[in-house]
């Protein structure tokens, strides 16, 4: 089991060594212009060079980031025990839920940074517009999944609502809660920075997004592959953090945690 486990943390480290080695050579050896194409070696010493500019641009984005997941984690699972209360009201709502999902939030992103007057603030809510339906879509399946033997013994015995839902639907609708949250942290990390673009914010509060705007401009191609390895590193991150909150909450009692760790 250890040597599986390691095999499985190597082969993914060995793979990514060996496609910078090529990266690196075939930018050497056929002397592409770091303004077309950098190498390894070039962004990194870009990184080196403007560790500082990166890391506030960084915190930045993932503040907006970390923000809008929040409140979609929040509202998300709110509206979704409301629309599980009542079908009338989910099959009233449900509809504009995927209104939001489906219109792209590059055309409702200038419309919202004009009626908001603070920038932070219509980011935010535009990375939320982005991040909230899988959380809304998740909650929901998971809520109305249960077992049903387990839900006609619950009436049986006559359960209120109260119970029925805190005993029988939430530990039901954890595991696809869990699942709307690895989705839902990178649709906000995705719609931060798509609304960074839109906005073009620039000054001390700018993001990884208006970082790479300006280094497109200036021709700094190194600094553009830097900031975009920053956000992919993020989005890994907040990944993994959430498949850690996954297996520490599932443990070995359901299924899928059980698969995983096979």
């Amino acid at each position: 089991m250890a040597q599986e486990k390691l095999t499985r943390t190597l082969a993914p480290v060995v793979v990514g060594i060996l496609l910078l080695a090529v990266w690196q050579g075939g930018c050497r050896l056929g002397h592409v212009p770091v303004y077309l194409f950098p190498a390894p070696s070039d962004i990194a010493q870009s990184f080196v060079k403007q560790w500082p500019l990166l890391v506030r641009a960084l915190w930045t984005t993932l503040a907006i980031t970390l923000e809008a997941f929040v409140i979609s984690v929040v509202l998300g699972t709110l509206i979704a025990f409301v629309f599980v209360q009542n079908k009338l009201i989910e099959q009233s709502l449900f509809p504009y839920a995927v209104l939001l999902q489906v219109t792209p939030v590059v055309a409702v992103a200038p419309l919202i940074i004009i009626l908001v007057k603070n920038t932070n603030v219509s980011l935010t809510i535009c990375a939320t517009l982005v991040a909230i339906f899988p959380m809304i879509s998740n909650t929901t399946i998971g809520l109305r999944s249960v077992d049903p033997g387990l839900s006609s013994f619950f009436k049986m015995s006559k359960a209120s609502r109260f119970d029925t839902l805190v005993r029988l639907r939430i530990p039901s609708a954890l595991p696809f809660f869990l699942a709307g949250l690895r989705i839902s942290s990178g649709l906000a990390l995705i719609g931060a920075v798509v609304a960074e673009f839109v906005a073009g914010t620039g000054g001390q509060s700018a993001g990884l997004a208006y970082q790479i705007l300006q280094a497109g401009f200036q021709l700094d191609i190194p600094l553009m592959f830097a900031a975009l390895l920053l956000i992919a590193l993020s989005g890994v991150l907040l990944y993994m953090l959430m498949v850690a909150l996954s297996r520490a909450l599932l443990g070995q009692w359901h299924e899928s945690s059980m698969t995983e760790e096979a």
